[in-house]
């Protein structure tokens, strides 16, 4: 298996790297949905209040109508928020833990 991905894994990862890129942001995450529609984000914060990157690609996936996820990608975190994921996408959905470059670091699921 190791670092090698495929071609629509490969996307996420690039639309987690530009979100990223747009707002200088330290971390971001993308997601795909149950329907192969990508959703990404990037943490954001201002005073108390913040949201990770992950919060904001899942949202903006529920927001859409999606029911379930395929894939998430999270880079530029130590750890993802899987209870998050879990609530939203359940059990045995895969997430890819990558460095802000887009290595992968960790594979695992929910």
């Amino acid at each position: 298996m190791g670092n090698e991905l495929t071609t629509e894994d490969a996307k996420l990862v690039t639309l987690a790297k530009g979100a990223r890129s747009r707002i200088d942001a330290a971390e971001a995450a993308a997601v795909r949905d149950n329907m192969g529609r990508s959703y990404s984000g990037a943490s954001v914060s201002t005073g108390e209040f913040r949201l990770s990157a992950i919060q904001l690609a899942v949202a903006q996936a529920l927001a859409a109508g999606a029911k379930g996820l395929e894939l998430a990608v999270v880079l530029g975190v130590e750890k993802v928020d899987l209870e998050l994921l879990r609530a939203f996408a359940g059990i045995g959905v895969p997430v890819l833990r990558c460095s802000v470059s887009g290595e992968i670091l960790e594979r695992f699921s929910t």
